[in-house]
């Protein structure tokens, strides 16, 4: 049998703060060497991308691969998402699918997860700190959520330049962590955050990176292609670099790629993977004046950790469907 689980169903179970703690031993099990990572390969049938993320996490007995397509006539054309997401999680002593689904709300929360998880090992750790919020969208709700669940924050500020979405944003975000929401087009304002996270879909650099005060942490989400880029060689000059995962950002996020290929850094300027500053194999935040920051392509791990946890949730609960292929 195969337990199908709906978009409803896996928002009914997923929480950010169990989500945080899966991602916490999938990084752990990178670090280690218990994860098998393989890149994610990427077909284009006409008219879009697809995308498969297979990934196995031999400690929590997670296998599975999730699959991402992306059409952008779909809206028009065929009344369905431009980008569609599906996960197929297996038993790895049999190989068996044990469960099938939707991969889209999934994805949100396991990204916004590894936020709060970087958040919790790098963030100052001092009390009523703020956040700022860069872009409206589902993604960046999810960014909020996860640093939220790893800092308790005072306040946050959110900027999007879509006219109307951050005040729409703060305040159903204000109504769901109980903490004051603020729109704002103020940069220096936004800047002075103690927490930034850039969830966007800009190709430029959103922020003058000279302004971003010490001591502040970042989590750079939005961009993850070689030739674009959300943060400033600025920025990522000023900062203690970490990435998700080392190969990933050198092939794949053009806010390292980018200079790099200007010889503005060296690859050493990525001072560790998370995974490592998570086991204490690299040092994280040294002093109150560093900033850090960490940069997030998305692996598949963390959508075989989520959804490990998803399955067994549900099952526990009884939500979903069991049907016989």
């Amino acid at each position: 049998m195969v337990l199908i689980l709906t978009k409803e169903d896996v928002m009914s179970v997923l929480e950010m703060k169990d989500c945080i703690d899966v991602l916490d031993k999938a990084f752990t099990e990178l670090a280690k060497g218990t994860a098998v990572l393989p890149l994610r390969i990427g077909i284009r049938p006409p008219g879009g991308i697809a995308l498969y993320m297979p990934a196995y996490l031999k400690e929590m007995n997670a296998l599975a691969c999730k699959i991402v397509t992306v059409y952008k006539d779909n809206p028009n054309k065929h009344d369905l998402p431009t980008t569609i997401g599906k996960v197929l999680l297996q038993d790895p002593k049999t190989g068996e699918v044990t469960c099938i689904m939707d991969g889209g709300y999934l994805t949100a929360v396991r990204t916004g997860a590894v936020s709060g998880l970087a958040t919790k090992y790098l963030a100052r750790e001092d009390p009523g700190q703020t956040a700022a919020i860069y872009g409206a969208g589902v993604q960046a709700k999810m960014q909020l959520w996860g640093v939220h669940e790893a800092r308790s924050l005072s306040k946050a500020y959110v900027h999007d330049k879509i006219p109307g979405s951050a005040e729409a944003f703060a305040v159903e975000m204000s109504e769901k962590l109980g903490i004051p929401v603020e729109a704002t087009d103020d940069q220096d304002k936004l800047l002075s955050a103690d927490i930034i996270c850039t969830a966007t879909s800009s190709p430029e650099p959103i922020f003058d990176g000279s302004k971003v005060k010490e001591g502040a942490h970042i989590n750079g989400i939005g961009s993850h292609s070689p030739n674009a880029r959300e943060l400033d060689t600025v920025i990522v000059k000023r900062s203690k670099f970490i990435a998700d995962s080392r190969e990933g950002c050198l092939s794949e996020a053009g806010d390292i790629m980018i200079p790099l290929e200007k010889g503005e850094i060296t690859a050493d300027h990525i001072h560790a993977d998370l995974g490592e500053i998570i086991t204490g194999t690299k040092e994280a935040r040294t002093s109150q004046s560093e900033i850090t920051l960490f940069k997030s392509n998305g692996l598949a791990i963390q959508d075989s950790a989520t959804a490990k946890l998803v399955y067994e949730k549900a099952s526990e609960l009884g939500i979903g469907t069991e049907i016989s292929i």
